[in-house]
């Protein structure tokens, strides 16, 4: 059976929050088979009793450490902390990610879906990011910055018995809104030998003590689909009143040590000031899991499918 899998490594992580939550229960979540799979019944079973274990919510969900609430309409649905912690390194085969708050899937997509986008959801309290500099960014070197610090990356990745990834470019140039304070950027990225290249979609939402990140993880050719989804997923999330980024008090308020490069540039951007920013890099591959009549089926479904829980 052939099932999506899509690999995400944060080489610094942020420092995770708890969700308080006050929604409804989603639509529960099925499975599309993609075109030309046939799945027998203990592996169709398999993956019902996986998507049965995650609940999907909508409406109102209060993020408690960010002081920041989304608001999760019933064109998309939402996983918490810990059904995201279980697509992620159980479902999608990535490292162990205890910070991530959530994540946002379109509804009428399961996260085993292979034409299905997922945005994950961190939140960074390095503290207010000043947005002086907004004007002042050279992409194009900032870049060749990224490309250069991949190779660092890249030993690691090795090392840790990851694909290695090149940076191919921009998807879409940085762009920051100075009325909403809202930013965002995507990159092109090619995954170890992989044909087709991987979209990474980055959002950012400033507040007063810290700031919100949503990073969207698609393939190449959903480009467009992500640009249409990015307005409805940035009306999703707002900083709390008493924490919005209007209302910070100089003097008062921690301040970050870094400005809008800070947050684009990520690591690349570290190496020159000294920062310990992070990278966050989504890949996207399929992988052959042998359910049927094998002894290891059972441990590669316990892990693949809900395994750890």
């Amino acid at each position: 059976m052939n099932t999506i899998v899509k690999a995400a490594v944060i080489a610094v992580a942020f420092t995770g929050f708890s969700i308080a939550q006050a929604s409804e229960p989603a639509p529960a979540l099925i499975y599309h088979p993609y075109p030309g799979e046939e799945l027998d019944a203990e592996q169709s079973a398999d993956i019902d009793a996986y998507l049965a274990s995650l609940s999907p919510l909508q409406g109102e969900i209060a993020l408690v450490g960010p002081k920041a609430t989304l608001n999760i309409p019933s064109s998309h649905y939402f996983l918490d902390s810990q059904d995201a912690r279980s697509v992620l390194e159980e479902g999608w085969g990535n490292p162990p990610d205890e910070t991530v708050l959530g994540m946002i899937f379109p509804a009428g997509a399961s996260p085993l879906d292979s034409a299905a986008w997922g945005a994950t959801i961190n939140y960074s309290d390095d503290g207010y990011v000043t947005d002086e500099d907004a004007n002042d960014i050279d992409y194009s070197e900032m870049m060749r910055d990224l490309q250069k610090s991949q190779i660092e990356v890249n030993a690691w990745r090795t090392e840790n018995e990851y694909e290695p990834v090149e940076i191919i470019g921009w998807a879409e140039s940085p762009a920051y809104n100075p009325d909403t304070h809202k930013l965002f950027w995507a990159k092109e990225l090619k995954f170890g030998a992989a044909e087709q290249n991987t979209l990474n979609y980055d959002i950012r939402i400033l507040g007063r003590s810290g700031a919100l990140v949503i990073g969207f993880v698609a393939s190449m050719d959903q480009l467009a689909e992500i640009r249409q989804a990015t307005p409805t997923v940035l009306e999703m999330a707002q900083f709390n009143l008493g924490s919005t980024y209007a209302e910070y008090q100089p003097g008062i308020d921690k301040k970050a040590a870094y400005g809008i490069a800070g947050l684009i540039g990520g690591a690349a951007i570290a190496k020159k000031t000294g920062l310990l920013a992070a990278l966050l890099i989504f890949g996207k591959k399929f992988i052959v899991i042998i359910i049927a009549g094998l002894a290891a089926a059972a441990g590669a479904v316990k892990r693949f499918f809900g395994g750890g829980r």
